[in-house]
């Protein structure tokens, strides 16, 4: 599969506006790294984004992430593994990646207010947007990541 354009060069403006969503959510948005992974992780799982699940797994590693809880965020409804607060924010990011088949319920957005405040619901759903946009322009355009067959 051969990339298709180089969607940075191509236009600087619309990546330097998708950038600035990604410094908020990286750098103000005020979600725990932790769960920012969860997010992108899952995100692009759900997306079939190869270039950003091998991005963020890496990412996620570097800040000390474990093997199993990398190796399971695909099943996390059947592991013990994540906390509730965790499996509160995975719902929520496949309820909104997959919008137009859950269209949000009630079930899915509920339970982020045990461990959320508004703004804090805001903004990690502005993170889930976010790399929704990354998805479809890495997808779109068939962005490359590396290809290591020895890792």
């Amino acid at each position: 599969m051969e990339p298709r354009i180089d969607y940075m060069k191509a236009s600087p403006e619309s990546f330097q506006a998708i950038w600035g969503l990604e410094k908020f959510v990286s750098q103000k948005a005020g979600i725990a790294p932790q769960l920012l992974h969860l997010v992108k992780i899952r995100a692009s799982q759900i997306n079939g984004c190869a270039f950003c699940i091998d991005m963020h797994v890496k990412q996620a590693r570097r800040d000390g992430m474990g093997e199993q809880w990398l190796s399971l965020i695909a099943a996390w409804k059947e592991s013990p593994l994540y906390s509730e607060k965790e499996r509160a924010v995975l719902a929520w990011t496949e309820s909104l990646t997959n919008v137009s088949q859950t269209g949000a319920p009630d079930d899915d957005f509920s339970p982020l207010q045990q461990y959320f405040t508004e703004a804090e619901i805001t903004n990690l759903t502005v993170a889930i947007g976010t790399i929704n946009i990354w998805n479809r322009m890495a997808v779109g355009f068939r962005s490359q990541h590396e290809v290591d067959p020895t890792n």
